[in-house]
């Protein structure tokens, strides 16, 4: 009989309340710190984070500490789980995946840590693989797999208005936050080997969101895939952008539409658009 697998990730998967009990994961937190106060990564909206950048408000983000990761391998024992597969944010994101090696060492029970190389969605979609692997008897190798064969499939795609605050944030390097300087042009990014990259430049930000949506269709192909918008303080365009494609890509499943947590949000900033495709 294999192990009990527990799946453990961090706030920054995009994942509903539903999803979380649904599937019984546990999921660490980041916290955001906005004009020196700290929250929980959903503590606080990702509005307040939109309005506190708008503001010129500090805001910056910090990773969970070692111990964290600890405490919650601890409790998932102490729950019963044999083995627990605990997934995160890339790993040239934030210092989440290390924090949770380091937590993984004092772990009571066998703790196998995976690098999504994505964020959002793009890390949701993969632990969601895994938790169904879990759910059918899959021992921790298997569980593991499954999560690592939903990220080879996964590509994310996604618009901001103002490359500043990745740049601020260190998410993108000064070099290629040139690449949305120039006058009236907008950037669409792609995320290639869990980093942030640039895509391709795009004349106005109609242009831009529909050129995001050719883009996410010629991806998706014509197989089932499943689907997710998000979006910071843009929910208008959001969900014209998810109507779109729900209606272009008939083997879609239902297209999740999500706002991006504090976290995610302070670093991109007000007005993202994303798209993340990951073929079933």
């Amino acid at each position: 009989m294999s192990a009990r697998v527990h799946v453990v990730t961090d706030s920054t998967a995009g994942l509903s309340t539903h999803e979380v009990l649904r599937h019984r994961l546990t999921v660490v937190p980041l916290q955001v710190v906005i004009g020196g106060t700290s929250y929980d990564d959903g503590a606080t909206s990702a509005d307040a984070v939109a309005e506190a950048l708008k503001t010129f408000t500090p805001v910056s983000t910090s990773r969970p500490a070692p111990q964290t990761f600890a405490d919650t391998y601890a409790d998932c024992a102490a729950d019963g789980a044999e083995a627990v597969v605990s997934i995160h944010l890339s790993g040239d994101m934030s210092g989440t995946f290390e924090a949770a090696m380091i937590g993984a060492k004092d772990s009571p029970i066998p703790v196998r840590v995976v690098d999504s190389r994505s964020l959002g969605m793009g890390l949701g979609f993969p632990v969601l693989a895994a938790a169904a692997a879990a759910s059918a008897g899959e021992d921790m190798a298997g569980v593991e797999a499954a999560a690592r064969a939903q990220m080879k499939s996964i590509s994310a795609y996604f618009y901001v208005d103002t490359l500043e605050y990745l740049r601020r944030g260190g998410r993108i390097g000064a070099a290629q936050a040139l690449f949305g300087t120039a006058l009236a042009v907008k950037p669409l990014l792609t995320i290639n080997g869990g980093r942030i990259v640039p895509l391709e430049k795009v004349r106005t930000s109609s242009r831009a969101i529909a050129r995001l949506a050719d883009i996410a269709v010629q991806r998706a192909g014509d197989v089932p895939v499943q689907l997710a918008v998000h979006h910071l303080a843009n929910l208008e365009k959001a969900q014209s952008l998810a109507d779109d494609l729900a209606n272009r890509l008939p083997k879609a499943e239902e297209v999740v539409l999500r706002e991006v947590g504090a976290v995610i949000g302070a670093h991109v900033g007000p007005g993202l658009l994303a798209v993340v495709i990951a073929p079933r």
